[in-house]
């Protein structure tokens, strides 16, 4: 580690469990700050952290199991005796086994997450509406479908959207066109579909909501840190500009751009600490154009997919956990983000096919003026290896396959 960058801290290991473009972009941040190589756990190799130089990866089989993962993280902290270590999971499966095994891994790992049972209650959706009712978040209109319910007297129209209530436990019932979210344009659609969702073992409540309009310009999302008392002391909105439209990514950042919005910043604040949450959160909002309002949908306990571009606003994402549990800064006040920035990890000639005159306007002045990022083009690494340099032009060569597959534009 460079003693410049670390500022003569002792050896600092990020050790990330997953291997996607999360796990990329928090090794990303770690190196660009810090100099440091993190090290990855998962299933099986993913393009994202392949041919990398700042992921040292290793494949363990069954590490979506408990025992398998807490095993492989206490061995790999024995081996590293001395160091610096900070635990990160990808994924909601892996973070949630982190935090629900937060007092085994303390003595070895730094571990910045919430405690589960907070966690588990705040995932689960229908308990996130409640606080947001208590706050006056405005959230979509929803009814909460048990096994069994029926859809009569929903309270709005079709389409509607369905989902479940727990996304992570979901995935582990999968079955034959399993999406992330489904759209349902008449009762005998929205039937066939709980039908399959619980035909495959899916145990818990579904979300069944109105359909909020317009395209993915009108989606946000709000990332923010809170130390480990609690206190919120990072914010940065991102306004998406396009997200992907896969059967299994459906939602997914793609492309965003950095926008200041106080009284939205204030309302997710008073959120986080009402609960008193610690480490990263991020939350996924809508603009209805209905009423003007903006609507929440959920709470992610965890740096997201797309967290790139928090770092590249000018707010180096693990910067804040180092600072905060290895360097015990005592932070005052709360940083809002008001650095307006582009970032992206697809191709711009997709973005722009989808973009609105006046946003694309917006945009290609940010280009101008230098403020464009991409995840996957970080220039150590893209620079560094013709292997990945390959990787990276393949993926986003894949991209432009993906959006006219499942997303054709129509301009």
């Amino acid at each position: 580690m460079s003693k410049n960058k670390n500022g003569g801290l002792p050896k600092l290991i990020p050790v990330l469990l997953g291997a996607d473009l999360n796990a990329y972009n928090i090794a990303k941040a770690f190196h660009e700050r810090y100099g440091v190589v993190s090290y990855a756990f998962g299933r099986y190799a993913v393009g994202a952290t392949k041919y990398s130089r700042i992921v040292r990866f290793t494949a363990v089989e069954n590490l979506d199991t408990e025992e398998v993962a807490m095993e492989t993280l206490l061995n790999f902290a024995k081996e590293h005796g001395g160091s610096i270590l900070i635990v990160l999971g990808c994924t909601d499966d892996y973070v949630g086994m982190i935090s629900k095994n937060k007092e085994l891994l303390e003595g070895s790992y730094i571990v910045p997450y919430i405690d589960y049972d907070l966690m588990e209650r705040i995932t689960r959706k229908e308990e996130f509406y409640k606080i947001c009712e208590e706050l006056e978040i405005p959230y979509p209109k929803t009814k909460i479908y048990l096994k069994g319910d029926t859809l009569d007297d929903l309270g709005f129209d079709y389409p509607i959207i369905i989902k479940p209530s727990v996304s992570a436990l979901y995935w582990h019932f999968p079955f034959d066109g399993m999406k992330k979210v489904y759209r349902a344009k008449s009762r005998e659609e929205a039937e066939t579909i709980i039908d399959l969702i619980y035909g495959a073992g899916y145990p818990e409540s579904l979300i069944i909501q109105d359909t909020i309009p317009g395209d993915d310009s009108r989606m946000y999302v709000m990332t923010a840190y809170c130390d480990r008392n609690a206190k919120v002391r990072m914010m940065c909105l991102g306004h998406v500009l396009l997200e992907e439209h896969t059967p299994k990514g459906l939602g997914n950042h793609c492309a965003i751009m950095t926008e200041y919005n106080k009284e939205l910043y204030d309302r997710f604040r008073l959120f986080l600490e009402k609960i008193n949450y610690v480490g990263f959160a991020n939350f996924d909002i809508k603009y209805d154009e209905r009423d003007g309002s903006l609507r929440a949908f959920e709470i992610n306990t965890r740096l997201g997919r797309s967290s790139d571009y928090v770092t590249s606003a000018g707010h180096n994402t693990v910067e804040w956990y180092v600072s905060d549990y290895v360097e015990k800064k005592n932070f005052e006040g709360c940083i809002y983000n008001d650095n307006e920035i582009y970032w992206r990890y697809i191709p711009d000639s997709v973005v722009f096919n989808y973009l609105k005159d006046d946003i694309a306007d917006k945009v290609r002045g940010l280009i101008k003026d230098g403020k464009v990022y991409s995840s996957l083009r970080y220039p150590y690494d893209f620079n560094g290896s013709l292997l990945r340099r390959l990787y990276v032009l393949i993926h986003e060569f894949r991209h432009k396959k993906k959006f006219k597959t499942y997303y054709p534009a129509v301009k």
